[in-house]
């Protein structure tokens, strides 16, 4: 298995973690920390979904090499793919918005839960909140651009195939 092809699989496993925390396990629990790992597996899966895009494109010499670092994956994806393949530009805002709770997460010092909400504090007390409702738009827009993405790996995928 080529690692684009890797790349996509680990990115539909996370989508596939993340809508099942938030639609049958969240519901029986109840506990809003659960709302931060969610968030995460939706982070993961978008960027496998691009590393997968990136990956195909490397494999056909039509990118330049690239570092193991999400900034140096999301750079590439933004200057070449995004033009070339026109995807929408909603999906790099949204892939910085994820990405920006993620690192309010790790940096932050407060953190505490509402009622359905899981509230982060940056450095001068502005606040980062994540709701049941914003989650469910974001595994919507995780679908989408993982159908987007799948599509175009997918293109010449028979290339890759092994024999039984």
């Amino acid at each position: 298995m080529e690692k684009f092809q890797q790349s996509q699989k680990d990115a539909i496993k996370h989508l596939q973690v993340a809508d099942h925390m938030l639609y049958i396990t969240y519901p029986v629990v109840k506990d809003n920390k659960l709302l931060m790992s969610i968030t995460e597996n939706i982070f993961l899966a978008l960027t496998k979904s691009m590393a997968s895009v990136l990956y195909y494109e490397r494999l056909f010499k039509r990118v330049p090499p690239f570092h193991e670092t999400f900034d140096s994956k999301f750079n590439l994806f933004e200057t070449k793919i995004v033009r070339r393949y026109k995807i929408d530009e909603k999906f790099i805002r949204f892939i910085s918005v994820v990405k920006d709770i993620i690192q309010a997460h790790k940096n932050s010092q407060v953190e505490f839960s509402r009622p359905d909400k899981y509230v982060i504090c940056v450095d001068n007390y502005k606040m980062k909140t994540i709701t049941v409702d914003k989650l469910k738009d974001y595994i919507h827009l995780t679908k989408e651009f993982l159908a987007i993405t799948k599509r175009l790996v997918d293109k010449n995928a028979f290339i890759f195939r092994t024999s039984p």
